[in-house]
């Protein structure tokens, strides 16, 4: 069964979770509603490492699906605030230059999850749209320099 992408209409594998041509999020659904993926954390000597979906895992998490060769890399969101950039001590870590040290933001209020740029040079896109500050929802597409990251609410 091939996925038609409702974004672009191109015909990806079966198996894609991604559009291979616009990077869009395909519809699919395993009976739950919810979108199917697999995320990895990366290990200390580069390995891929499964993370477990469903009721053990908790919290909003983004996860990379294209660029910078770290696709299907998560970083669950612990805490109030999460620092994004290129710093190498920020808690999300993006190694490419067009991504500034001091990036990205995201950050709880009010029980809901906001994601505000941090004065970047090149911009933080949500949806494809470029953002000073925005509230994110599940499965919104987060753009920061060549990564592409899915928000997850679990």
């Amino acid at each position: 069964m091939a996925l038609h992408c409702t974004e672009c209409g191109f015909v990806n594998a079966e198996s894609a979770n991604y559009c291979q041509r616009c990077g869009a999020l395909l519809p699919r659904d395993d009976g739950t509603g919810d979108p199917i993926t697999a995320t990895y954390q990366l290990g200390d000597e580069g390995e891929l490492i499964p993370e477990e979906h469903g009721p053990s895992a908790s919290g909003p998490a983004l996860v990379i699906y294209a660029g910078g060769g770290r696709a299907g890399e998560s970083f669950p969101v612990t805490g109030e605030r999460t620092t994004i950039g290129r710093r190498e001590t920020s808690d999300i870590f993006l190694d490419d230059v067009t991504v500034s040290r001091d990036h990205a933001i995201l950050s709880a209020r009010g029980g809901e999850w906001f994601l505000d740029d941090g004065g970047s040079l090149n911009g933080t896109y949500v949806n494809r749209e470029r953002i000073d500050s925005v509230r994110l929802t599940h499965g919104d597409e987060v753009q920061i320099g060549k990564y592409r990251m899915t928000f997850y609410e679990r």
